[in-house]
Protein backbone atom coordinates (compact mmCIF):
# COMPACT_ATOMS: atom_id res chain seq x y z
CA UNK A 1 0.00 0.00 0.00
CA UNK A 2 1.28 3.46 -1.18
CA UNK A 3 0.94 6.74 1.31
CA UNK A 4 -1.04 7.21 4.47
CA UNK A 5 -4.43 6.14 5.28
CA UNK A 6 -6.41 5.79 8.15
CA UNK A 7 -7.93 2.63 9.92
CA UNK A 8 -10.85 2.60 11.77
CA UNK A 9 -13.00 0.24 13.87
CA UNK A 10 -15.69 0.57 16.24
CA UNK A 11 -14.45 -0.29 19.66
CA UNK A 12 -17.85 -0.39 21.32
CA UNK A 13 -21.62 1.07 20.84
CA UNK A 14 -21.29 5.13 20.47
CA UNK A 15 -16.80 4.79 20.25
CA UNK A 16 -14.40 4.41 17.32
CA UNK A 17 -11.13 4.43 17.44
CA UNK A 18 -8.85 5.24 14.29
CA UNK A 19 -5.15 4.65 13.30
CA UNK A 20 -2.98 6.39 10.94
CA UNK A 21 -1.68 3.19 8.62
CA UNK A 22 1.64 3.85 6.77
CA UNK A 23 2.39 0.39 5.20
CA UNK A 24 0.27 -2.91 5.41
CA UNK A 25 2.72 -5.46 5.74
CA UNK A 26 0.02 -8.56 5.50
CA UNK A 27 -3.81 -9.02 4.87
CA UNK A 28 -5.14 -11.99 4.16
CA UNK A 29 -8.42 -14.15 4.99
CA UNK A 30 -7.81 -17.34 7.00
CA UNK A 31 -10.06 -20.24 7.71
CA UNK A 32 -10.71 -18.46 11.12
CA UNK A 33 -10.15 -14.77 10.48
CA UNK A 34 -9.02 -11.76 9.13
CA UNK A 35 -5.51 -10.73 9.50
CA UNK A 36 -4.05 -7.43 9.05
CA UNK A 37 -0.39 -6.32 10.15
CA UNK A 38 0.44 -2.61 9.82
CA UNK A 39 2.65 0.43 10.14
CA UNK A 40 1.16 2.74 12.31
CA UNK A 41 2.25 6.27 12.82
CA UNK A 42 1.61 5.98 16.62
CA UNK A 43 2.38 2.47 17.68
CA UNK A 44 4.79 0.90 14.97
CA UNK A 45 3.77 -2.51 14.01
CA UNK A 46 0.03 -3.41 15.16
CA UNK A 47 -1.47 -6.49 14.47
CA UNK A 48 -5.10 -6.81 13.35
CA UNK A 49 -7.86 -9.85 13.54
CA UNK A 50 -11.36 -9.07 12.14
CA UNK A 51 -10.70 -5.36 12.05
CA UNK A 52 -9.75 -5.18 15.79
CA UNK A 53 -6.29 -4.49 17.20
CA UNK A 54 -4.86 -7.27 19.07
CA UNK A 55 -1.48 -5.87 19.65
CA UNK A 56 0.95 -2.89 18.60
CA UNK A 57 4.76 -2.96 19.11
CA UNK A 58 4.86 0.64 20.83
CA UNK A 59 2.72 -0.55 24.15
CA UNK A 60 2.28 -4.67 23.57
CA UNK A 61 5.08 -5.36 26.43
CA UNK A 62 2.16 -3.45 29.11
CA UNK A 63 -0.38 -6.43 27.94
CA UNK A 64 1.49 -9.19 27.64
CA UNK A 65 3.72 -8.62 31.32
CA UNK A 66 0.53 -8.08 32.52
CA UNK A 67 -0.73 -11.54 31.09
CA UNK A 68 2.15 -13.81 31.79
CA UNK A 69 4.31 -12.68 34.94
CA UNK A 70 1.63 -12.30 38.10
CA UNK A 71 1.11 -16.04 37.52
CA UNK A 72 5.18 -17.36 36.54
CA UNK A 73 6.37 -14.85 39.32
CA UNK A 74 3.37 -16.94 41.67
CA UNK A 75 4.21 -20.57 40.83
CA UNK A 76 7.48 -21.45 43.17
CA UNK A 77 9.36 -23.24 40.08
CA UNK A 78 7.08 -22.96 36.58
CA UNK A 79 8.79 -25.61 34.59
CA UNK A 80 6.19 -26.76 32.31
CA UNK A 81 3.50 -23.81 30.47
CA UNK A 82 0.89 -24.62 27.85
CA UNK A 83 -0.19 -21.29 25.91
CA UNK A 84 -3.40 -20.93 24.39
CA UNK A 85 -3.62 -18.57 21.35
CA UNK A 86 -1.04 -15.97 21.36
CA UNK A 87 -0.13 -16.24 17.47
CA UNK A 88 2.26 -13.20 17.52
CA UNK A 89 4.62 -14.87 20.14
CA UNK A 90 4.65 -12.08 22.73
CA UNK A 91 3.09 -14.09 25.31
CA UNK A 92 5.59 -17.00 24.49
CA UNK A 93 8.53 -14.15 24.76
CA UNK A 94 7.39 -13.68 28.02
CA UNK A 95 7.02 -16.96 29.42
CA UNK A 96 10.92 -17.97 27.64
CA UNK A 97 12.38 -14.94 29.88
CA UNK A 98 11.33 -17.07 33.19
CA UNK A 99 15.03 -19.22 33.72
CA UNK A 100 13.26 -22.49 35.18
CA UNK A 101 10.92 -22.72 32.01
CA UNK A 102 11.76 -25.74 30.49
CA UNK A 103 9.16 -26.72 27.83
CA UNK A 104 6.18 -24.64 26.24
CA UNK A 105 3.43 -26.22 24.75
CA UNK A 106 1.95 -23.11 22.41
CA UNK A 107 -1.56 -24.55 20.95
CA UNK A 108 -3.28 -21.77 18.21
CA UNK A 109 -5.67 -22.92 15.71
CA UNK A 110 -4.80 -20.55 13.22
CA UNK A 111 -1.47 -21.98 11.22
CA UNK A 112 -1.55 -19.14 8.57
CA UNK A 113 -2.25 -16.59 11.22
CA UNK A 114 0.88 -17.80 13.23
CA UNK A 115 3.16 -18.09 10.23
CA UNK A 116 2.23 -14.46 9.07
CA UNK A 117 2.85 -12.89 12.63
CA UNK A 118 6.76 -15.30 12.58
CA UNK A 119 7.60 -13.30 9.17
CA UNK A 120 6.28 -9.67 9.75
CA UNK A 121 6.11 -9.05 13.59
CA UNK A 122 9.71 -10.36 14.30
CA UNK A 123 10.57 -6.93 16.30
CA UNK A 124 7.11 -8.38 18.57
CA UNK A 125 8.45 -12.16 18.97
CA UNK A 126 12.11 -11.56 19.47
CA UNK A 127 12.30 -15.10 17.31
CA UNK A 128 10.83 -17.04 20.51
CA UNK A 129 9.08 -19.75 17.92
CA UNK A 130 12.68 -20.86 17.45
CA UNK A 131 13.90 -21.48 20.73
CA UNK A 132 13.95 -25.04 21.31
CA UNK A 133 11.93 -25.56 24.38
CA UNK A 134 8.91 -24.64 22.04
CA UNK A 135 6.43 -26.83 21.13
CA UNK A 136 4.49 -25.18 18.46
CA UNK A 137 1.08 -26.65 17.48
CA UNK A 138 -1.84 -25.93 15.26
CA UNK A 139 -5.06 -27.44 16.90
CA UNK A 140 -8.24 -26.44 19.26
CA UNK A 141 -6.49 -25.94 22.53
CA UNK A 142 -9.65 -27.37 24.47
CA UNK A 143 -8.51 -30.36 22.68
CA UNK A 144 -5.60 -30.31 22.53
CA UNK A 145 -6.18 -30.27 26.49
CA UNK A 146 -8.42 -32.12 26.60
CA UNK A 147 -8.08 -35.60 24.21
CA UNK A 148 -4.53 -35.49 22.68
CA UNK A 149 -2.62 -38.78 24.47
CA UNK A 150 1.20 -37.34 24.40
CA UNK A 151 -0.32 -34.01 26.53
CA UNK A 152 -3.01 -35.95 28.80
CA UNK A 153 0.10 -37.49 30.68
CA UNK A 154 1.42 -33.92 31.06
CA UNK A 155 0.05 -31.56 33.96
CA UNK A 156 1.07 -28.04 33.68
CA UNK A 157 2.57 -25.43 36.10
CA UNK A 158 1.42 -22.38 34.19
CA UNK A 159 -1.35 -22.32 31.73
CA UNK A 160 -2.17 -19.01 30.25
CA UNK A 161 -5.07 -18.44 28.08
CA UNK A 162 -4.55 -15.80 25.23
CA UNK A 163 -7.40 -15.91 22.68
CA UNK A 164 -9.34 -13.71 21.12
CA UNK A 165 -12.68 -12.38 22.74
CA UNK A 166 -15.60 -14.98 23.25
CA UNK A 167 -17.83 -13.68 20.50
CA UNK A 168 -20.59 -16.28 20.18
CA UNK A 169 -19.41 -18.53 17.44
CA UNK A 170 -16.61 -17.35 17.25
CA UNK A 171 -13.01 -19.54 17.36
CA UNK A 172 -12.75 -18.36 20.82
CA UNK A 173 -16.09 -18.78 22.84
CA UNK A 174 -15.54 -21.97 24.10
CA UNK A 175 -12.37 -21.41 25.88
CA UNK A 176 -14.51 -19.03 28.09
CA UNK A 177 -16.76 -21.32 29.55
CA UNK A 178 -17.26 -23.22 32.95
CA UNK A 179 -16.61 -26.96 31.37
CA UNK A 180 -13.36 -25.68 29.25
CA UNK A 181 -11.83 -24.04 32.79
CA UNK A 182 -12.46 -27.74 34.67
CA UNK A 183 -10.58 -29.32 31.98
CA UNK A 184 -7.62 -26.57 32.48
CA UNK A 185 -7.50 -27.21 36.09
CA UNK A 186 -7.23 -31.29 35.95
CA UNK A 187 -4.31 -30.65 33.32
CA UNK A 188 -2.44 -28.48 35.98
CA UNK A 189 -0.21 -29.42 39.09
CA UNK A 190 -1.93 -29.27 42.23
CA UNK A 191 0.09 -25.75 42.36
CA UNK A 192 -0.79 -24.85 39.09
CA UNK A 193 -1.87 -21.18 37.99
CA UNK A 194 -4.35 -20.06 35.51
CA UNK A 195 -3.64 -16.73 33.65
CA UNK A 196 -6.44 -15.63 31.58
CA UNK A 197 -7.26 -12.41 29.19
CA UNK A 198 -10.22 -11.28 30.24
CA UNK A 199 -11.78 -8.44 28.13
CA UNK A 200 -12.36 -4.92 28.60
CA UNK A 201 -11.44 -3.49 31.93
CA UNK A 202 -13.17 0.23 31.54
CA UNK A 203 -16.00 0.93 34.05
CA UNK A 204 -18.84 1.05 31.66
CA UNK A 205 -18.21 -2.32 30.17
CA UNK A 206 -16.96 -4.17 33.05
CA UNK A 207 -19.65 -6.92 33.42
CA UNK A 208 -18.03 -8.94 30.47
CA UNK A 209 -14.42 -9.13 32.37
CA UNK A 210 -17.08 -9.67 35.93
CA UNK A 211 -18.85 -12.83 34.70
CA UNK A 212 -15.33 -14.65 32.97
CA UNK A 213 -13.90 -13.71 36.76
CA UNK A 214 -17.23 -15.40 38.10
CA UNK A 215 -16.85 -18.48 35.83
CA UNK A 216 -13.39 -18.74 36.37
CA UNK A 217 -14.35 -18.37 40.48
CA UNK A 218 -16.64 -21.10 40.35
CA UNK A 219 -13.78 -23.59 39.69
CA UNK A 220 -10.94 -22.54 41.44
CA UNK A 221 -10.43 -21.87 45.11
CA UNK A 222 -8.08 -18.46 44.11
CA UNK A 223 -10.08 -16.10 41.87
CA UNK A 224 -8.46 -12.77 41.04
CA UNK A 225 -9.55 -10.06 38.62
CA UNK A 226 -7.08 -7.17 37.80
CA UNK A 227 -6.70 -4.13 34.72
CA UNK A 228 -3.82 -2.65 33.20
CA UNK A 229 -4.07 0.54 30.81
CA UNK A 230 -3.26 -0.39 27.26
CA UNK A 231 -2.92 3.12 25.15
CA UNK A 232 -3.16 1.70 21.69
CA UNK A 233 -6.18 0.20 22.78
CA UNK A 234 -7.82 3.48 23.69
CA UNK A 235 -8.84 1.60 26.92
CA UNK A 236 -7.82 -0.43 29.79
CA UNK A 237 -7.74 -4.25 29.64
CA UNK A 238 -8.99 -7.04 32.15
CA UNK A 239 -6.98 -10.57 33.46
CA UNK A 240 -8.16 -12.94 35.52
CA UNK A 241 -5.45 -15.01 37.47
CA UNK A 242 -6.60 -18.40 39.27
CA UNK A 243 -5.47 -21.15 41.30
CA UNK A 244 -6.12 -23.91 43.70
CA UNK A 245 -3.16 -23.39 45.74
CA UNK A 246 -2.07 -20.10 45.30
CA UNK A 247 -3.66 -16.85 46.10
CA UNK A 248 -1.40 -14.56 43.40
CA UNK A 249 -2.53 -11.46 44.84
CA UNK A 250 -0.52 -12.08 48.41
CA UNK A 251 2.41 -11.83 46.53
CA UNK A 252 5.05 -9.16 48.46
CA UNK A 253 6.66 -6.47 46.78
CA UNK A 254 10.06 -7.37 47.58
CA UNK A 255 9.53 -11.26 46.52
CA UNK A 256 8.26 -10.00 43.01
CA UNK A 257 11.55 -8.47 42.24
CA UNK A 258 13.27 -11.27 44.09
CA UNK A 259 11.67 -13.92 41.73
CA UNK A 260 12.47 -12.00 38.82
CA UNK A 261 15.90 -11.29 39.12
CA UNK A 262 16.92 -15.00 40.15
CA UNK A 263 14.94 -16.38 36.78
CA UNK A 264 17.36 -13.81 34.71
CA UNK A 265 14.00 -11.43 34.25
CA UNK A 266 15.10 -8.36 35.50
CA UNK A 267 14.32 -5.43 34.42
CA UNK A 268 11.30 -5.60 32.56
CA UNK A 269 9.34 -2.42 30.80
CA UNK A 270 6.57 -2.62 32.88
CA UNK A 271 5.85 -5.42 35.64
CA UNK A 272 7.90 -5.32 39.19
CA UNK A 273 7.19 -5.44 42.42
CA UNK A 274 5.39 -2.23 43.20
CA UNK A 275 3.03 -2.72 39.93
CA UNK A 276 2.26 -6.28 41.29
CA UNK A 277 0.63 -4.17 44.16
CA UNK A 278 -0.54 -2.22 41.93
CA UNK A 279 -2.45 -4.58 39.90
CA UNK A 280 -4.25 -6.47 42.42
CA UNK A 281 -5.01 -3.00 44.43
CA UNK A 282 -8.30 -2.80 42.48
CA UNK A 283 -10.14 0.93 42.89
CA UNK A 284 -13.44 1.33 44.52
CA UNK A 285 -14.98 1.66 41.45
CA UNK A 286 -14.02 -1.70 40.55
CA UNK A 287 -14.85 -3.47 43.90
CA UNK A 288 -18.48 -1.73 43.94
CA UNK A 289 -18.93 -3.25 40.03
CA UNK A 290 -18.05 -6.79 41.29
CA UNK A 291 -20.08 -6.52 44.42
CA UNK A 292 -23.21 -5.57 42.62
CA UNK A 293 -22.09 -7.55 40.29
CA UNK A 294 -22.34 -10.84 42.28
CA UNK A 295 -26.27 -10.11 42.85
CA UNK A 296 -27.10 -10.45 39.12
CA UNK A 297 -24.60 -13.03 37.47
CA UNK A 298 -25.29 -16.46 39.24
CA UNK A 299 -23.52 -19.14 36.63
CA UNK A 300 -20.51 -19.20 38.84
CA UNK A 301 -19.25 -17.59 42.36
CA UNK A 302 -17.72 -14.14 43.10
CA UNK A 303 -14.44 -12.85 41.94
CA UNK A 304 -12.65 -12.36 45.11
CA UNK A 305 -12.39 -8.68 46.15
CA UNK A 306 -11.15 -7.72 49.48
Amino acid sequence: MAGSCWKTFSKRRGERVCYEVVATRYDAQTPYQHVEIVDTVSYGLALFLDDKIQSAQADEFIYHEALVHPAMVAHPEPRHVFIAGGGEGATLREVLRHASVERVVMVDIDRDAVAACREHLRPVHGGSFDDPRVWLLHDDARLALERAPDLQSLRYDVIIVDVTDPLAGGPAYRLFTHEFYQIVRARLQPDGILAVQAESGDPGVLRGHLSICQTIGGVFTHTRGYCAHIPSFGESWGFVVASDAIDIARCEVTAVDAVLRQRSCWPLRYYDGLTHQALFTPDRGYREQARVAHSVITDAQPLIVE
